[in-house]
């Protein structure tokens, strides 16, 4: 039985890393329903408050992980109880690896760049040689039309993969992943994000000491601070007051009702 926590209205698991792959597992052999995966963060959780569409994609995941050391920090101030730090990178060597020991297994590439999937391709061959690439797929920059969606949805359901790694932003893939779930007969949907420029090496994840130490963060800002610097001097700390204003409201609330 799923067993969750609501952290700023967001379903969050209380799950391992070896339980959402076992669930994951149990979905491709046909044992469970189909599996959407989903990372939830600061920057996410501050986005879906505004944007109910998000929050809607993120509670109609079947795993949505604590990714970000923020959010593990934030959840013990306020009392919330959640599984240990997830992230999208850890989920995606998790279930290849869980694979590849079984010995097979077809794998769809949805999102990025052709010169990143190109490169995730080569380093795939190396480090899953058991596992089969069956789709590389590229799909138009911005928004696209309902024939052209048509056509990628066939193009994946043809390949029949077990596993559909999406790596768009958010929240443009875990929306895409939600509005087209039903028509995709994929058992296992992930959306990774970076992940895709992570495994191409196109953009290096942070040294391992500085993921242990909960510092990605920093590494990714001083890499790309164009792009990462409103997460986080903006989100993170929308996400900080929001989640401790709700903490007191609620520590208010109880002291009430138990007057």
């Amino acid at each position: 039985m799923r067993q969750v926590s609501s952290f700023l209205g967001v379903l969050i698991d209380r799950a391992s890393l070896k339980d959402c792959v076992n669930k994951s597992l149990g979905a491709i052999s046909g044992i469970e329903r189909p599996v959407v995966f989903a990372c939830a963060n600061p920057h996410s959780l501050t986005t879906a408050q505004s944007d109910t569409s998000f929050r809607d994609a993120l509670n109609e995941a079947d795993i949505v992980v604590p990714d970000g050391v923020g959010i593990s920090l934030l959840a013990k101030v306020c009392g919330i109880s959640l599984g240990p730090r997830i992230t999208g990178a850890d989920y995606f060597f998790g279930i290849l690896n869980a694979l590849s020991q079984l010995g097979s297994g077809k794998i769809y590439f949805f999102g990025s760049s052709s010169t990143v999937l190109e490169l995730i391709a080569q380093r795939f061959k190396e480090d899953f040689p058991s596992l089969k690439i069956c789709g590389l797929q590229s799909p138009p920059f911005g928004m696209w039309g309902d024939e052209d969606n048509a056509h990628m949805i066939e193009a994946i359901n043809e390949a029949k993969p077990d596993v559909l790694w999406v790596g768009m932003t958010a929240p443009k893939q875990e929306k895409w992943v939600s509005a087209n779930r039903h028509k995709l007969n994929v058992p296992v949907i992930g959306s990774i994000g970076a992940v895709f420029d992570f495994y191409a090496r196109t953009f290096p994840r942070a040294p391992q000491w500085m993921c242990k130490a909960g510092l990605e963060w920093l590494y990714r800002l001083l890499r790309e601070p164009r792009r990462m610097w409103k997460r986080n001097f903006l989100s993170t700390p929308h996400f900080v007051a929001l989640s401790i204003y709700r903490h007191l409201l609620k520590i208010q609330e109880s002291s009430r009702s138990s007057n």
